[in-house]
């Protein structure tokens, strides 16, 4: 009697078997990833969408609107020392920085204010408690003491001023921010030119105090007074017409006189 042929596609192993099994292996390595992916927990939304509003110009985040309070906060207090250095600084250079921190606030101050009254945000009148101390410790300053204070004070807030442009123009998705902080950037970047070139810089101590955490007291002493509304915010009006948020640097104070011309023979 003759063995029967074998009867196709029956088994696992043969041909169409092991084709079907192939193809179900694959189906399930494509699958199971995306099951464990859907299985996972959502990653967190980020930090900023909590409160962070719609507007026309794109979204507005707790971290944009802290910066145009700072930016006009800035402006309350450097404005007022500017012009005090303007008239006391015993060096051109001092005095030359002063006038640039005035010229360079009363600009930021006029563009806050466009970008605020846009957005529908209030601003602060008055400057913080640190603040308005610094201002009184000028005040009671004479001399050459006053010199350094002076630009060491301004050299530290306009340090803090610019790592706060810098989060602040990597991460916003607000168009008008975005213009704020690249004007804020170019001049607070010009204040801290002009100020070093004073040469009364304390490297070491602003690096140091740039690198402190706060404490409870300095959180106090920094808290935003209370805010107003667009139509009550008070214009930062020094004397003088506003110049460019660009210059050239004053000569250092540091920086030994040019040679005498040579005598006509």
């Amino acid at each position: 009697m003759r063995p029967r042929p074998p009867v196709q596609g029956r088994g696992v192993l043969s041909g169409t078997g092991i084709i079907i099994t192939v193809l179900a292996g694959t189906v399930v390595a494509l699958l199971v990833p995306l099951w464990s992916y859907a299985d996972r927990p959502q990653a967190p939304a980020e930090p900023l969408s909590a409160r962070t509003v719609a507007t026309p110009y794109g979204p507005l985040s707790d971290q944009d609107r802290d910066f145009l309070t700072a930016v006009r906060l800035a402006g309350l207090w450097e404005a007022p020392a500017g012009q005090q250095a303007e008239r006391r600084g015993t060096t051109e250079a001092v005095r030359t920085a002063g006038r640039r921190l005035v010229d360079g606030h009363t600009f930021l101050d006029r563009r806050v204010r466009e970008v605020t009254a846009r957005l529908g945000l209030p601003l602060p009148n008055e400057p913080t408690a640190q603040q308005r101390d610094w201002l009184t410790t000028l005040d009671e300053a004479r001399g050459e003491e006053y010199d350094r204070l002076f630009v060491n004070i301004a050299r530290l807030a306009d340090g803090r001023v610019f790592e706060r442009v810098a989060q602040v123009r990597a991460s916003t998705r607000n168009s008008l921010v975005r213009a704020l902080a690249d004007d804020a950037n170019t001049t607070v970047l010009g204040h801290i030119r002009v100020l070093e070139a004073t040469g009364y810089v304390d490297y070491a101590s602003v690096a140091r105090d740039l690198a402190a955490a706060p404490t409870p007291t300095d959180a106090a002493s920094t808290a935003v007074p209370s805010l107003v509304g667009p139509g009550d915010v008070v214009p930062v009006t020094p004397s003088g017409t506003p110049a460019s948020p660009t210059y050239t640097l004053p000569p250092a104070a540091s920086s030994p006189p040019p040679p005498s011309p040579a005598p006509t023979p």
